[in-house]
């Protein structure tokens, strides 16, 4: 505990040198919508005459420093607003915080030859990370009528959704439970509805999402996979605006707007709220009555709020929190029943006298499913804690210092049955602490990022040393290479059975205890889960209007923990005797994944083009045999194509098409009658009636067959009086009626398709 102590405190000597440069000036502050007062990321900041300037963060923040003292032009450009120009006088020393208000162009744009993407390729590694922002979700044909994140996520390379129910996410061959889902610094532990349509963010609420598929910088850890980090936008601060919707699976509103009038050098506040609820439950007996004979039983609401305050200079203090449901219940089958409700905030703080940017989190979340069955005992598992962290970030020209600490608390309550009736209980208390440090340097042709970060997990008294690595060669104007590797982990176990053909249920482990102490002939040291990643690969501008992404990975598994699925016996003085892999609650594993992917991205004028393709193998070592696991997609193919027509461009046309190839499953060899000798030796095995036992075959030595569907759209808008505009919503879901296998009864040997053919129509008003 010392040793971590002096670690994270270590940063705060090395930033000392940064705070005393001189008779240098600085001139530092956000750039922000006019309209609405939202940050505008990306946009050029420079000195008129010089080889000085920076781009604004996604908080809109920009520094220029080691400026000499004198008279300057400072210029802010950012496309689709008016070029703003700020005249200054710098005198040595000075720290100066000028914020900027950008009015959006009054002329239309018909080509752009240098977006926000094109810039940030050019000043960011960008390995492995794919920037969404709401504008590119809504390209997507709207499902159900309403765009959705978890729609537009899954034509991302390297991602796989294990179909149109289930709302299972894998990345690069990472399990769920792999990955980390962060909302405004709040990690939220089930971020997908079971209808694998919708994810618990309503679209209207995101300002942008970051999507590392690996190779992830050293600010984010616990997990050993994938991170998807998730901003929030602020509330409307010059008027109240909303956004009502509705179509045939949900409808929605939202209304933002300013509690404190928002005006230069003044303070100012503002609040935004959002409800959401699905009623396609009752909607499907009468518009989708075709539906498997389960119809589409699902209910959700989704319900988030947010205040914020800003000071004059910048800085703001933001209040958030949620409350996430989620209802399944197949007729005489499964049911599955989840919630989640969280709170939170989140600070911003620009000192006047220092060079340094500090940004802090705290927050509080529980989450807790429950799966029932007609003929089996119930599963349960719940996760709740608090979490939270401060970092800071210093600037030096295109160069960046960041360090910070972070903290987490949770507790996981888990009860679970498997096939042979055997249960695991576990109920534990964790604690982790972890600091980072960063460093981002940028020549003319180099981007360079190291870090470290060290992360103590103090409920299993161990340390893990964490090194990062990645960086970019602008190799010529129009071509980039990238790596990125690094050293991962994570102590939350996936409590799901491999055995399931599908499986919707979500739950929690923390750091068991009783893992093995060896495997396959090794000591086991560690109870961590822990991977290695490596990423190589290059990105291309073709032209003007489009650009290619080719990345090739390799993920390492040195270390996995799962729940124990061949457990017969239980962990009893009567089964000494017994082979600790059939009594054990756990057991340990290694795994591999590798491949590569391709990424195609077009846009001009009106049309706008997607292509990604990804290769990937997934493996699995237990004690005893290896295998695949039940995500290992070979490969996996999205295109998306939108034109947008109409003399207005009030018309927008959208496909998309997805194929990927077969899911592995369990077969069934035959079925017998199970005896547990419940009543020990002296059971009558002639007279007592036995449970339904199932001989399955080889783990995953099967094949689902390949996964089809094509997605129709069509949008319309209207601008009407003021600052309303109607929209329309035209779609259909598996447009030729692909069937698509969801899952497979073994007992009534009854099979259950994904979602069949789904037209709909919505309506939205933005107000």
């Amino acid at each position: 505990m010392t040793y971590f102590l002096r670690f994270i405190s270590l940063p705060i000597f090395l930033c000392v040198p940064f705070l005393s440069l001189g008779q240098l000036a600085e001139v530092r502050g956000f750039v922000y919508n006019d309209e609405t007062g939202e940050p505008l990321a990306f946009t050029s900041v420079f000195l008129e005459g010089t080889h000085q300037g920076s781009n604004t963060d996604f908080n809109g923040y920009y520094t220029v420093n080691r400026i000499p003292p004198g008279s300057y032009v400072l210029r802010f450009t950012n496309i689709g607003f008016d070029t703003v120009r700020v005249n200054m006088v710098l005198k040595g020393g000075d720290i100066i915080t000028k914020n900027v208000h950008m009015v959006p162009a009054n002329y239309a744009l018909n080509e752009v030859e240098i977006s926000e993407e094109r810039t940030a390729k050019k000043t960011e590694s960008q390995v492995s990370v794919v920037k969404i922002t709401p504008d590119k979700i809504k390209r997507l044909p709207t499902i159900g009528g309403s765009a959705d994140f978890a729609q537009y996520i899954q034509i991302l390379p390297g991602v796989v959704f294990s179909g149109d129910q289930g709302g299972q996410l894998y990345v690069r061959g990472g399990s769920p439970i792999q990955n980390k889902v962060i909302l405004d610094g709040m990690t939220i532990y089930n971020p997908f509805h079971s209808i694998g349509l919708f994810s618990v963010f309503d679209v209207d609420i995101i300002r942008s999402v970051d999507v590392y598929t690996g190779g992830y910088p050293a600010e984010y850890g616990g997990r050993i996979s994938a991170v998807m980090d998730i901003k929030t936008r602020d509330g409307n601060k010059r008027r109240t605006a909303g956004h009502v919707e509705a179509g045939p699976f949900t409808a929605k509103i939202l209304v933002e707007g300013p509690t404190s009038k928002w005006e230069d050098g003044k303070s100012s506040s503002s609040f935004l709220l959002s409800g959401r609820s699905s009623y396609l439950k009752h909607t499907a007996p009468v518009l989708y009555s075709y539906a498997d004979s389960n119809g589409l039983p699902y209910v959700f609401n989704d319900l988030y709020a947010k205040w914020g305050v800003q000071a004059n200079n910048g800085s703001r203090l933001d209040f958030f929190g949620f409350s996430f449901n989620d209802k399944v219940h197949f007729e005489n089958a499964t049911n599955y029943d989840w919630k989640a409700n969280g709170a939170g905030v989140k600070l911003l703080f620009l000192p006047s006298s220092v060079s340094t940017v500090i940004d802090a989190n705290f927050n509080w979340s529980d989450y807790q499913m429950v799966q029932t069955e007609a003929t089996a005992l119930p599963r349960s598992s719940s996760i709740s804690g608090f979490e939270g962290g401060i970092n800071f970030s210093y600037f030096n020209g295109p160069n960046l210092f960041k360090y910070g600490m972070q903290f987490v608390g949770f507790n996981t309550d888990f009860t679970f049955t498997n096939a042979a009736n055997r249960t695991v209980y576990q109920r534990s208390y964790t604690t982790e602490l972890a600091g980072y440090i960063h460093y981002k340097y940028k020549s003319d042709r180099l981007i360079l990022e190291p870090g470290f970060r060290l992360h103590y997990f103090a409920s299993l008294s161990e340390m893990s040393p964490e090194p990062r690595l990645k960086g970019k060669w602008l190799v010529s104007e129009h071509w980039r290479l990238k790596f990125a590797t690094g050293f991962y982990t994570q102590n939350l176990v996936n409590a799901q059975s491999d055995r399931d053909v599908v499986n919707l249920f979500y739950g929690f482990l923390s750091g068991p205890e009783g893992i093995p102490s060896t495997f396959r002939g090794q000591e086991v040291t560690s109870k961590l889960q822990k991977a290695i990643h490596v990423i190589g690969g290059f990105e291309a501008d073709a032209g003007d209007h489009a650009s290619m992404n080719v990345e090739g990975f390799f993920k390492d598994f040195t270390q996995l923990t799962n729940i124990n699925r061949n457990k017969i016996f239980d962990n009893t003085p009567a089964y000494s005797n017994k082979e600790e892999y059939f009594k054990s609650d756990y057991i340990v594993e290694r795994g591999y994944a590798y491949g590569g992917d391709i990424t195609y991205e077009y846009e001009k004028d009106r049309w706008y083009a997607w292509l990604a393709y990804s290769l990937t193998w997934v493996v699995r070592q237990d004690e005893k045999m290896t295998y695949s696991p039940h995500w290992d997609r070979r490969h996996n193919l999205n295109l998306l194509l939108s034109y947008v027509a109409g003399s207005k461009r009030n018309l927008e046309f959208s496909v998309r098409w997805n194929f990927g190839s077969g899911f592995p499953f369990t077969q069934t060899q035959g079925f017998y009658e199970f005896l547990d000798f419940g009543g020990g030796v002296g059971t009558d095995y002639l007279q007592e009636n036995g449970d339904l036992g199932i001989y399955y075959a080889d783990i995953n030595g099967g094949r689902l067959s390949d996964y089809q569907r094509l997605d129709l759209a069509a949008k319309w808008w209207k601008k009407l009086k003021g600052n309303k505009k109607l929209e329309l919503n035209l779609s259909v879901a598996n447009a030729y009626n692909r069937r698509n296998v969801f899952y497979f009864d073994r007992v009534s040997y009854a099979r259950v398709n994904q979602l069949p053919i789904l037209p709909s129509l919505g309506v939205g008003l933005y107000f």
